[in-house]
């Protein structure tokens, strides 16, 4: 079954990892015991393995989804960027995904390194890549694509914005994987538009789990433009790190405390926001794992996103 199947069927559940850059790393992600070994005992539909900006540590990605894949035990899922990358490269390289039995994508643009304006390679944008992915493999993968329920940050309008969803699935395209967000009245709005533009692709959404006062900031404005509500900055407020939670050496004596206190507070956040997006009738929770597992094991139990009989 695919986990487009899955997703008409019932609301699916799953994990995004990423490949680690150095040896050490993958053996805690990919070795015996390892994150990966933990995250299958929650019983995910599947896990999807992200690479770095420009396609970097795609060698790793490969090894990771590898073992996701002979390990059987969910379906892997690789992303999939058009950035610095010709046909004939994007040609060679998902035949080495399918030759290793991996038959999922995540099809995006991909964000931009630093410093380039456009992707350097043949295809510039996700409705491209959807489409040339039909033409050269036909149905042999099962596409997913990206969905901005705040719009992309790049894109002109957010109406414009889902006029290009609407265009991948015309292309292709299987389901969509939203991007983060935060503002539930702007996703509902945006679930009842593209609903009404006629896009019917079903709806896994996205979910960062609030855990680091610096990785929240981060994620939210370095890449994705994303309103953060009033509820979620009184939490990063009333937790401050002084003289700011990216100094790597702050004055502030109480540090630790402030930590575990946002924490504590962002998980709790994180299974509220669940609670909302499954009222909203949505078809899947993709919760970004970081590699890690006690706390998203906690999210996922909590909010009840797990068959615990």
């Amino acid at each position: 079954m695919s986990v487009s199947d899955i997703l008409e069927t019932r609301n699916a559940f799953s994990f995004e990892v990423f490949p680690p850059k150095t040896d050490v790393g993958m053996e805690k992600l990919c070795g015996e015991g390892g994150v990966l070994d933990q995250l299958y005992t929650l019983n995910p539909d599947y896990i999807s393995c992200t690479y770095g900006a420009g396609g970097t540590n795609v060698g790793k990605n490969l090894e990771v989804l590898k073992k996701i894949k002979a390990d059987g035990k969910c379906i892997p899922v690789t992303h999939f960027t058009c950035i610095g990358n010709t046909k004939e490269g994007i040609k060679e390289q998902l035949q080495t995904y399918l030759d290793n039995g991996i038959d999922h994508m995540l099809a995006l643009r991909g964000d931009l390194p630093f410093g380039w304006t456009g992707t350097g390679g043949d295809l510039h944008y996700a409705t491209e890549l959807v489409k040339f992915v039909r033409q050269e493999f036909g149905d042999k993968f099962t596409i997913a694509v990206a969905g901005s329920p705040e719009g992309h940050i790049a894109c002109r309008s957010l109406e414009a914005d889902i006029a290009f969803l609407k265009q991948k699935q015309d292309n292709g395209a299987d389901y969509i994987m939203t991007q983060l967000c935060w503002d539930m009245d702007q996703f509902r709005y945006w679930l009842d538009a593209i609903r009404a533009a006629g896009i019917w692709m079903p709806v896994d959404v996205g979910i960062m789990p609030i855990l680091d006062q610096a990785a929240t900031i981060n994620m939210a404005l370095s890449r994705n433009g994303c309103v953060m509500p009033r509820e979620l900055c009184e939490i990063i407020s009333k937790n401050w790190i002084f003289p700011n939670p990216f100094e790597k050496e702050p004055f502030d004596a109480n540090v630790a405390e402030k930590k575990a206190s946002f924490k504590e507070a962002g998980i709790e956040y994180t299974i509220r926001q669940i609670d909302e997006y499954r009222a909203c009738g949505i078809n899947g929770i993709h919760l970004y794992a970081l590699n890690k597992f006690d706390d998203v094991a906690r999210i996922a139990k909590e909010a009840g996103l797990l068959d615990l009989i």
